[in-house]
């Protein structure tokens, strides 16, 4: 997709941390009492898959490594291969090593320690250990209070409200994830684009040959308002077979939160305009989701070269917009607008 930079803008003014260092600043895991009754056992004893034979250490028992005390619990749990944290089923090698089980077939079963085969060696022990184990969101470092037993704390983190957001430049993919405040100096200093305060706007799209570019994405536009930041997005691309432009707000934060707050934008010329109103939709939503929603001023090209003046063979649009916040009205329980920033 292609990247324009074209942009004439007059603002009307009005008025991650990474895992490893998350990791490092969690407390130490709960134990349930039956978790202490497990890691007092003195070892870990497996039988693989279709064994059998004497108790303790004889014909077909496998004894693992000792437990160490809940202190390197979370350590014990970690898989040596992706680092993230083991779920059943967790195998074991001969030699005790412990792997999880999406990277014993990435490591094309070969212990990635010993580089033992691995077979079907389920390490049941240490699956009974997690099961009484209670962790903290692996986003507490970021602020999120929660602590979670261990097999229901990954549902809980793939939805978490402190976890980090992923960058909302449009451009060119970025894998920069990071709280509101790393991203707003990311998007500044990074990406170089525009930003304003204020919560109205005028912008100016121009480009030259409109007629020859299916596909493409204008320089990404930030306003600071409401002590808040939203993203401005304007792109052409094939909605069916028409080719159109489109615009749309996100709003730098969830999802909650962004119900609070409502825009709009219109174009026109020519005694003509279109208005757009909605809510801006959270940067949890990754820019194309929001774009092949719809959920945004769509413009056909012809209505856009009509709105530009001229011969039509120059895209000049203006585009115009304000952004405000929805207050409760305690009487009534309405949302009432808040025009002021």
């Amino acid at each position: 997709m292609d990247m324009i930079e074209s942009i004439e803008c007059v603002s009307s003014s009005d008025g991650m941390e990474d895992d490893d260092a998350m990791s490092s600043n969690l407390p130490r895991p709960f134990l349930k009492a039956s978790a202490a009754a497990a890691i007092a056992a003195a070892s870990i004893g497996v039988v693989p898959n279709g064994g059998g034979g004497a108790s303790g250490a004889g014909a077909g028992a496998i004894t693992g490594p000792l437990i160490p005390p809940a202190t390197s619990v979370h350590e014990l749990l970690e898989c040596p291969v992706c680092t993230n944290s083991m779920y059943p089923p967790i195998h074991q090698c001969q030699n005790g090593h412990t792997i999880c089980s999406t990277c014993k077939a990435r490591v094309h079963n070969r212990c990635p320690t010993c580089r033992q085969e691995l077979g079907d060696i389920r390490c049941l022990a240490l699956e009974k250990v997690a099961e009484s184990l209670e962790l903290p969101c692996r986003y507490y470092a970021l602020g999120c209070p929660e602590i979670f037993p261990y097999y229901s704390k990954l549902k809980h983190e793939s939805q978490c409200n402190f976890r980090p957001y992923s960058c909302p430049y449009a451009g060119s993919e970025c894998s920069s994830v990071g709280d509101i405040p790393f991203l707003v100096s990311h998007l500044r200093d990074d990406h170089k684009v525009d930003m304003h305060s204020g919560s109205t706007f005028n912008h100016r799209y121009v480009k030259s040959n409109p007629r020859e570019v299916e596909n493409a994405t204008w320089m990404l536009t930030v306003f600071h308002c409401f002590g808040q930041y939203f993203c401005l997005h304007f792109e052409a691309f094939q909605l069916g077979m028409a080719p159109v432009y489109m615009a749309f707000l996100r709003f730098m934060g969830d999802e909650n939160d962004a119900r609070n707050y409502s825009y709009s934008l219109e174009v026109g010329a020519n005694g003509r305009k279109m208005i757009w109103e909605g809510t801006p939709r959270s940067i949890r939503d990754s820019h194309r989701k929001v774009r092949d929603s719809h959920d945004g001023l769509i413009i056909q090209r012809n209505m856009a070269l009509f709105f530009s003046g001229g011969e039509r063979k120059e895209l000049k649009l203006r585009v115009t917009g304000r952004i405000w916040k929805e207050q409760q009205n305690p009487d009534s329980g309405a949302c009432i607008p808040n025009l002021f920033s």
